[in-house]
């Protein structure tokens, strides 16, 4: 769907400077009964969104998917302006903003970019992207370990992205870090902090903290970033930042805050795309900023006083020696990023805060539904944002084979990643999903698992 910028009166002013009233003036040397009549069947009054519905409904009957699936890719209602504008020519064509005097309209949007992400973490800086939410965690990582300088050991929780263990494992085994993990509670899913003390002693550099974690579970983050300050530990947060619309900051947490923030920008006006391009994101205290990878655009004052934006702390591998650069990314993911930048200034705060309760909501809905079923039940015990853990009666499998002849995708299929959890699929909604979407979720699995 296009975004048209022009209002009434914009049109009104076009149409008078053309000599005409109306616009079907324009064409009014075709015939009659060659012009079509009006388009009766499509109803008046729709939202934007209710109308992206009501088109997703009809593909939907060309083979598309009814979508219940998460586990790091989220399906989000993404305003047609947010890429109408990105993928203008002054973004699209852009390639990087190197010449300060010539790309001051791309250094002032990630620079906005960048300032809505301080506000969302509650970190004072945060860099114009990396390539994705894996690989920030991995930079955030390798940054923690520098600060440290004597300790190479990281807490990482086994109730972390899976592919984001594995990513952060790949980047850094070589450079001689040992990445322990933490297991999770198998009754409430959580990190629990007494597990998380044990495992603290001086080799520990930086412990991970996800929230919510992979299963969607709310971790206690004031109390495990509280005992890594006490133990000297620094604390990487690993975060959904749409949760942040509902839930406490990484720079509130506990007494003084996390010190490094890291998540995938996906969730904010990026579309799903078969996994990409996605962006990640890295934010920190003012303090470390010079241990920061990426870029960061600065705001400044030229000779005569005017504002104006440049790339600041470029400490890569591009502008200096390899053995003193503080990452090998040379890029980032711009356009992304500008995406990310509309559909954070469009949502503004109440909005992305609406899209947070809405999805939070429709997850307690759904699971009320499921919970009547025979052979469902919750996993976990604890507080979640939009993910739930489900415990079936068969395996997971049969049922994501069983809903998707039925048009639905039913969720993530646990049984690899986390095999002691059995039968067990990771479910996701969003703000997207409708009261006619649960009911037809939960129908679905009812006849699935043989209930009434």
């Amino acid at each position: 769907m296009p975004f048209i910028p022009h209002t009434a009166d914009d049109v009104r002013e076009m149409l008078a400077e053309c000599g005409v009233e109306r616009i079907d003036d324009l064409f009014d040397e075709i015939p009659d009964k060659l012009i079509s009549k009006p388009l009766s069947a499509i109803p008046e009054g729709l939202s934007e969104m209710e109308v992206s519905r009501l088109m997703h409904d009809a593909s939907r009957k060309e083979g598309a998917f009814l979508n219940f699936i998460g586990a790091g890719a989220y399906e989000h209602h993404i305003p047609a302006a947010v890429w109408q504008i990105a993928t203008r020519g002054e973004f699209y064509s852009a390639y990087t903003p190197y010449q300060a005097e010539a790309s001051q309209g791309t250094l002032q949007v990630l620079y906005e970019y960048q300032s809505m992400m301080c506000s969302l973490t509650g970190m004072d800086v945060t860099n114009a992207s990396l390539y994705d939410g894996a690989s920030a965690l991995a930079e955030g990582v390798l940054m923690a370990v520098r600060l440290h300088k004597s300790a190479r050991r990281v807490l990482v929780p086994s109730a972390l992205h899976p592919a984001f263990r594995a990513t952060v494992r790949t980047i850094v085994s070589n450079q001689g870090i040992e990445i322990v993990e933490v297991p999770y509670c198998p009754e409430s899913g959580r990190t629990l902090v007494d597990t998380v003390r044990n495992q603290i002693d001086a080799q520990v550099a930086a412990i991970v903290i996800a929230q919510p974690n992979f299963f969607g579970v709310l971790e206690d983050v004031d109390a495990l970033t509280d005992l890594a300050r006490e133990a000297g530990v620094a604390v990487i947060a690993c975060v959904n930042p749409v949760s942040l619309a509902l839930l406490s900051p990484p720079g509130k947490w506990g007494a003084q805050g996390a010190d490094i923030a890291v998540g995938d920008g996906q969730p904010l006006g990026i579309p799903l795309a078969s996994g990409g391009p996605y962006f990640g994101f890295l934010a920190c205290k003012q303090s470390l900023v010079r241990q920061m990878p990426g870029r960061v655009v600065g705001r400044t004052v030229d000779l005569d006083g005017k504002p104006g934006f440049t790339l600041t702390l470029q400490a890569r591998e591009q502008h200096i020696r390899r053995s003193k650069a503080t990452s090998n990314i040379c890029t980032n993911q711009g356009l992304a990023v500008t995406a990310a930048a509309i559909h954070l200034a469009l949502l503004g705060a109440e909005g992305l805060r609406r899209v947070a309760l809405k999805s939070h909501a429709n997850m307690k809905q759904l699971l009320g539904m499921l919970k009547r079923i025979e052979g469902v039940e919750q996993r976990f015990d604890s507080g979640y944002f939009h993910e739930s853990v489900l415990t079936l009666n068969i395996p997971a499998r049969k049922v994501c084979e069983t809903l998707r002849e039925a048009g639905i995708i039913a969720g993530y299929d646990l049984e690899k990643p986390y095999p002691e959890l059995g039968n067990s699929l990771l479910v996701c909604t969003t703000e997207t999903r409708s009261e006619a979407d649960l009911q037809h979720y939960a129908d679905t699995m009812s006849r699935c698992l043989g209930g009434a």
